[in-house]
């Protein structure tokens, strides 16, 4: 799922080609992608672009008379510059939005649509789209801390928590806790005065260096390969491969259709997590501490 630097990066991308621009049309390829009925889809063709907002994970087009379009990428879900009137080919297209310019592309992976748009009228209708979670970069550490400890929950749990923090997924939590040499499975009321520390810099510093990077990348060429596995990250999607820091192989934890990635040296102490489905085949078998994984390994 697109997180907050990757929505930064179609920002990026999208203000200097659409803001100023009348959206001419929007043609459907599936009904289903919009979930709104009033008002009307129609109601903001040919109508100028205004502004352009990031809530969360989604990404708000404004246009003339404070109408907006709140599209909602979920995981599968990217978007794409192509030469005005870009036909809606395969199964992938879901819609397009037509500028004079250009042509904005909606697709989808998958057989499942879980992308969403919206159309509202207004601030206040805009802003029931906010979860709620903050903006680290104009919080201060004391916020932040009272904020995750709220709630006791999981460090992972707590940093992808939608109602706590803004814009932060599976992929850069993931590497915000490395970064911090956090364990994901920590308790957010468990943690030391230091560790707080450590964890808000690293979610600054963490965010800001994706922000960037991405956002250079956007401004040269529109971000066509949006993915949450990207060259340079430390540990996430990198399952098996040697941790920048220390050497060791990234280990993982499954549940559902996720996965959390960590380096058990950096991170936990040398512990391995035990992972829901694999401990319970293993049982007493579940190695608990590198040592016993490489032994476990070797047999």
């Amino acid at each position: 799922m697109p997180e907050l630097p990757d929505v930064a990066a179609y920002l990026t991308a999208l203000e200097p080609r659409i803001v100023g621009q009348p959206l001419e049309h929007v043609r459907l390829a599936s009904a289903f992608l919009v979930r709104t009925a009033q008002p009307p889809l129609e109601n903001a063709e040919g109508r100028v672009v205004r502004e352009l907002r990031r809530i969360g994970k989604r990404i708000a087009i404004g246009v003339e008379d404070d109408l907006w379009l709140v599209l909602h990428l979920m995981i599968a879900g990217r978007l794409h510059w192509r030469t005005a009137g870009a036909k809606l080919a395969g199964r992938k297209t879901l819609a397009a939005f037509d500028f004079p310019n250009g042509s904005l592309v909606l697709t989808e992976a998958g057989s499942k649509r879980r992308a969403s748009l919206h159309v509202v009228l207004g601030e206040e209708n805009l802003r029931s789209f906010d979860a709620g979670g903050i903006d680290v970069f104009s919080s201060d550490l004391d916020s932040f801390r009272a904020t995750l400890t709220a709630e006791n929950h999981t460090l992972k749990r707590a940093l992808t928590d939608p109602r706590l923090l803004s814009g932060i997924g599976n992929a850069y939590s993931d590497e915000i806790l490395h970064a911090a040499q956090l364990s994901p499975l920590t308790l957010t009321q468990k943690l030391a005065p230091h560790d707080w520390e450590n964890l808000f810099a690293a979610t600054r510093h963490t965010l800001e260096f994706w922000i960037d990077r991405l956002r250079t990348e956007a401004n040269s060429s529109f971000p066509e390969k949006v993915t949450a596995f990207r060259e340079g990250m430390a540990v996430h999607g990198r399952y098996g491969k040697p941790c920048p820091r220390c050497g060791d192989n990234v280990l993982r934890i499954r549940y559902a259709d996720k996965e959390t990635n960590y380096c058990a040296r950096c991170q936990t102490g040398g512990k391995v997590l035990a992972d829901r489905s694999l401990s319970r085949l293993l049982g007493s078998d579940w190695p608990r501490t590198l040592e016993e994984l490489e032994a476990l390994k070797r047999r």
